[in-house]
């Protein structure tokens, strides 16, 4: 659904985004992450075409991001955390004024998020919550079913249950879409993505899918049968060791049952017990942010 290779973009000397390469896959729930200012809402825009990029290239359901035109921005919904929109319009006269734009504008659809969401078509939009002004713009960005969806940290600062029954309605109510979501809260996306990107000053770390992240890292607690020092080398997989009297704990990013207990055994004598914890997404990348300001 989304290509780009070697995606760069600057200002003056400085890089937002830095030879990006990724690929979103079609029907996937795909999550950008990463600390403010990594270069995520750069990302998004370069591939929404609306800033260029200085070098390389994006692609949108196989048009060139430079040259997206009616149709496919027809078949785009976008909704970012600072999302304009016309102040002085009621909410039921801004979707009314939509639905004559886009042909698959969907009334029904639009009626029964109206009702999720509990939204005041006689209000205008000027009096509405930061919160109600999200479920108007997604509305008005979900009603004509697009087939891709393109989130930037919208959710930012809203209620946690405002949150999860916006996240769910997208999910249930838009099936057949492509979702790219930029995110720097974990929590908020680690129940229902199904890839994840991770950018980190502009670069692109690591891209793959959730459950094969989830499947390779595990938190490692090895206890040994008396007080040991923690070799100088250890293996390149093993983050953040430490060691507390007969504990020695780290993450292992390449976990393997096997390989694993034979890299323990090779590098401590006499262990007395191994223990293999699953980590959660917020876990996994908490220690990834310590193993490299350690480095």
């Amino acid at each position: 659904m989304i290509e780009t290779e070697n995606l760069t973009k600057r200002y003056g000397r400085s890089e937002a985004i830095a030879n990006v390469t990724l690929a979103v896959p079609a029907n996937s729930v795909f999550a950008l992450v990463g600390p403010n200012g990594a270069g995520k809402s750069t990302m998004i825009k370069v591939i929404l075409n609306l800033i260029h990029p200085s070098v390389g290239r994006a692609t949108v359901m196989g048009v060139d991001s430079r040259r997206l035109g009616v149709r496919q921005l027809a078949e785009i919904g976008y909704v970012s955390e600072g999302q304009k929109l016309p102040e002085w319009m009621h909410v039921g006269h801004l979707l009314t004024h939509l639905e004559a734009l886009y042909p698959s504008w969907d009334r029904a659809l639009a009626g029964d998020l109206i009702r999720e969401y509990d939204l005041p078509l006689d209000r205008p939009i000027r009096a509405l919550s930061r919160g109600m002004k999200m479920k108007s713009a997604l509305v008005a960005s979900l009603a004509y079913r697009p087939r891709l969806i393109v989130l930037d940290e919208p959710f930012s600062g809203l209620d946690i249950l405002v949150r999860e029954q916006l996240v769910e309605s997208i999910i249930d109510r838009t099936p057949e879409a492509t979702v790219l979501m930029a995110s720097h809260d974990l929590s908020e996306i680690e129940s229902f993505a199904t890839h994840v990107g991770y950018l980190n000053n502009g670069q692109l770390e690591f891209m793959e899918e959730m459950a094969s992240l989830s499947a390779r890292f595990r938190e490692i607690e090895v206890t040994l049968e008396q007080p040991a020092d923690l070799p100088a080398a250890l293996p390149s997989t093993w983050l953040n060791a430490q060691k507390a009297g007969v504990a020695v704990r780290f993450v292992d990013s390449s976990y393997d049952f096997v390989r694993c207990t034979a890299d323990v055994a090779r590098y401590f004598t006499a262990v007395r017990q191994i223990n293999a914890r699953e980590m959660s997404f917020r876990s996994i990348f908490l220690a990834l942010a310590k193993s490299r300001r350690a480095q």
